[in-house]
């Protein structure tokens, strides 16, 4: 059984899916001073990572308790070329009842829902269609995922499809050439484009970390995506050969303190690619809650961009609840 005090901070991550309580950014005029003046220090970065797994460690209670947090935090995903509508649909039943109502019930826990529900474009309808009602939002990948080596206009179309047809938000891509090539300017006209095309819809710049060289690339990269407007800053599209890391975390994340204090505006993140275990999430939690604080735990400013991961942290919660760890094809995602 959770702790009041863990009960209601768990509950109160829950019921604030729905709603926006943030002011969004809105951007910035470019400041090359200031992109120019960005370094990172790879050898302290990767020291500084490196500690985070062996001094973070939450037990039982506790442990339950953030496992509850980082499921209201995922965004559940399916980006395969097989998908079809009634996978989606499956998927979205998930994203409702992502945790077994027994485990719920022992916990003494009320509803847990996922963040969002993450598809193609060719899926939102099956999506939004099941999850109306839920207040969980559709999120979908967007500028010629994962690539992003479209033609412009076909990318911003794109775009605009998807949030007319139902998507409260949009996994872009960048161009990676704008940033191996120290283009800033075309990467932040590139990024006002795709976020005036977003509308309402929240839009969240996806960096392929892996793909940009450098930890200096990857900082500087996420600063001109904020000052363009971006919601959420994200690693990966988890095609990638390298996905999340911690020191690409760490990079992304400071970035984002940086502009927060300067400009006053919350950008979100989000890791995606990688993360499939339960002791993972919670070490990404703790990064988060250290560098940032207590309001980045948030659905609103945190995601995980996962599909397996939900499994392993729902067989964690039968192991809490029962002793026992069941086998991982009883908790399965679609």
């Amino acid at each position: 059984m959770l702790s009041p005090a863990d009960q209601t901070a768990t509950a109160s991550a829950n019921h604030q899916l729905p709603q926006v309580t943030e002011p969004r950014n809105p951007g910035m005029a470019l400041d090359m001073d200031w992109v120019r003046a960005v370094q990172a220090n790879t050898s302290a970065i990767e020291r500084r990572a490196a500690t985070l797994p062996a001094r973070r460690s939450v037990k039982k209670v506790h442990q339950a308790a953030w496992l509850l947090r980082a499921v209201t935090c995922i965004d559940l995903t399916t980006l395969s070329g097989d998908d079809t509508g009634n996978r989606v649909r499956r998927l979205c039943a998930k994203a409702r009842q992502p945790i077994a109502q027994s485990l719920l019930d022992a916990m003494e826990m009320g509803p847990v829902t996922t963040g969002a529900v993450c598809v193609y474009h060719e899926m939102i309808p099956a999506a939004v269609h099941a999850l109306e009602g839920s207040g969980i939002p559709v999120a979908a990948v967007s500028t010629g995922f994962p690539a992003g080596l479209s033609p412009l206009h076909l990318r911003i179309a794109e775009i605009e499809e998807s949030v007319a047809a139902g998507a409260a938000e949009i996994d872009i891509v960048i161009s990676r050439r704008h940033v191996l090539s120290g283009d800033w300017q075309a990467l932040y006209d590139e990024m006002r484009t795709f976020r005036a095309a977003c509308g309402e819809a929240h839009v969240k710049a996806i960096l392929a970390t892996g793909e940009l060289g450098s930890l200096r690339n990857v900082a500087r990269a996420s600063l001109i995506c904020m000052m363009a407007g971006a919601d959420f800053i994200k690693t990966s599209t988890g095609k990638e050969s390298v996905n999340a890391t911690l020191p690409v975390s760490l990079v992304m994340i400071r970035a984002i303190r940086e502009y927060h204090a300067r400009t006053g505006y919350r950008v979100g993140y989000k890791p995606a690619g990688g993360i499939s275990k339960a002791k993972d999430a919670i070490t990404y939690l703790a990064l988060m809650k250290e560098e940032l604080g207590d309001r980045w735990l948030q659905p609103d400013l945190f995601r995980f961009g996962a599909s397996s991961l939900l499994n392993d942290i729902e067989r964690q919660l039968e192991h809490h609840v029962t002793g026992q760890y069941s086998a991982s094809y009883r908790h399965p995602t679609s």
